[in-house]
């Protein structure tokens, strides 16, 4: 007989119930219930109320996993006269053990409806807390022309996402507020716009952060913490503000893939984490919860270990004594993949117009920019490496017409060799071997053997005359006039 603990052991079990279920290499593990089911164990994985009577944890445990949970400890309960340490089956009637079932089929309930409003709770706390730290960006941006350097081409307003982190920071994605003049951020719920400032900006990982100095913008915000990388086929949800509406958005899905991707950004290698949830543009910079508290990933990438034996010396290493020893050397592309955030460089001589070849110059091109672009000028961009520090492919883009270029004005999109029988490093060298001949001619050798020859009097003369015509303010962009350098210098340093 149960006597009469047949009533009172589903309540007890129920406070300290374990749930026993397989795991690869070993027998069982438990997940233990404490009394008001506030905590697990495993943590539950479920980003989405919605979704509350789906996973509970990593693992499902289902209703009929529960009962038999439940009432396996309540059949297997000894009586007043029995003893834990008697050996044999406890004694119990027929009524008993129906009465007992039934117990354990109303714990049983009982436990499951608990167990799924705390999951409910969980999960709305945490987007709740989400919706008090993701913000809605307006970025003004005015991107440069490398057809026409020495001025921008028109404004342009985009809408990212952001979140808050600790130190009064807003995380969000770098090419949210790429070449920006102009930054608005609006709390969720809120009409009033704030304005901020670009702190800190990594084009290379995609990533930016903003500050606020309004005061009234931080009451009632919450931030979020950075978590871990999560494991395949976790549960996220995505909160951000994606066009086609003006409110926040939260979106379900899981983690599919964890690897090394190419950012679209910045065309770097870098760790990345691919979902099955929908994300549209406006998404960008809003982060992705998981688990049962408010956490986010985000993927920093460290060195933990160099494939390098500290016992060989690297002045005796010879080729055929395997990997070991063997150290790498990164090769920085000749033509840049990406400029950020800066103007691009020019020089005006005589209307003949000098850059270096950059990808944002092919990508004026247009879309089909690989197919529309110089084919020369292309495959250099993604085939050749630089030599040494500081060289750059400079290129004669275009001829602004006049008197004293007639006849070269087809000469463009042409590398530029040598100026006066030097070779050229980059367009700062360019410029001062140009600036040196103060008397003679000048002699700039092209690809595919093309020559142009102008007299230096005759073509200082004609620049000003030309840079008039097309109103424009320089002969040179700021980082090529030592003038202008030495004054920024200076005032840095008065600061």
């Amino acid at each position: 007989m149960l006597g009469t603990r047949q009533t009172t052991v589903p309540r007890a079990a129920l406070r300290r119930l374990i749930y026993s279920f397989n795991h690869p290499g070993c027998s069982t593990t438990g997940v233990t219930l404490v009394p008001h089911y506030s905590r697990f164990k495993y943590p539950i994985k479920s980003p989405l109320a919605s979704n509350a009577n789906a996973c509970f944890s990593a693992r499902i445990i289902d209703r009929e996993s529960l009962s038999r949970s439940i009432r396996f400890y309540s059949t297997s309960s000894f009586s007043n006269s029995s003893s834990p340490r008697d050996v044999g089956s406890p004694s119990c009637s027929n009524s008993s053990v129906e009465n007992n079932e039934a117990d354990a089929d109303e714990a049983t309930d009982e436990a499951y409806e608990a167990m799924r409003n705390a999951a409910m709770d969980d999960a709305y706390r945490a987007i709740e807390l989400a919706l008090d730290s993701v913000v809605k960006i307006f970025s003004v941006a005015s991107s440069p022309s490398y057809f026409l350097p020495w001025q921008n081409k028109i404004q342009r307003e985009s809408m990212g996402s952001g979140f808050v982190i600790s130190g009064r920071r807003i995380l969000t994605n770098a090419h949210v507020v790429a070449d920006h003049t102009f930054v608005l951020v609006r709390k969720h719920g809120s009409p009033i716009k704030y304005k901020a400032e670009v702190q800190a900006v990594g084009h290379e990982c995609d990533l930016a952060i903003l500050v606020v100095e309004n005061e009234e913008f931080w009451e009632g915000m919450n931030f979020l913490e950075l978590g871990d990388i999560p494991f395949i086929q976790e549960a996220v949800a995505v909160v951000g503000y994606p066009q086609g509406g003006d409110n926040i958005s939260v979106t379900k899905g899981v983690v599919s893939r964890v690897e090394l991707t190419q950012y679209a950004h910045s065309a770097t290698q870098l760790l990345a984490i691919q979902i099955d949830a929908a994300i549209n543009p406006g998404n960008s910079g809003g982060p992705a919860i998981m688990g049962d508290k408010t956490t986010l990933f985000w993927l920093h990438l460290h060195v933990t270990t160099f494939l390098r034996n500290n016992d060989i010396a690297m002045d005796l290493y010879e080729p055929g004594n395997g990997s070991n020893g063997i150290n790498t050397l990164s090769l920085q592309p000749l033509v840049p993949v990406h400029q950020f955030d800066k103007l691009p460089s020019y020089f005006i001589f005589a209307g003949l117009v000098f850059i270096p070849l950059t990808h944002p110059y092919l990508h004026e091109y247009g879309e089909e920019w690989y197919n529309t672009s110089p084919r020369r000028l292309c495959e250099r961009a993604f085939r050749e490496v630089a030599q040494k520090a500081g060289q750059q492919l400079v290129i004669l883009s275009q001829v602004l017409m006049d008197d004293i270029n007639t006849g070269y004005e087809r000469l463009t999109e042409l590398q530029v060799k040598k100026v006066n029988g030097t070779e050229v490093d980059n367009l700062k060298h360019l410029r001062q071997l140009v600036e040196e001949n103060h008397i003679g001619n000048v002699r700039f050798d092209l690809d595919d053997g093309k020559v142009i020859v102008l007299d230096y009097d005759s073509a200082k003369v004609a620049t000003s005359r030309i840079l008039k015509r097309h109103r424009i303010l320089s002969a040179m962009s700021s980082d090529l006039d030592d003038e202008q350098n030495a004054q920024d210098v200076e005032l840095a340093c008065s600061n």
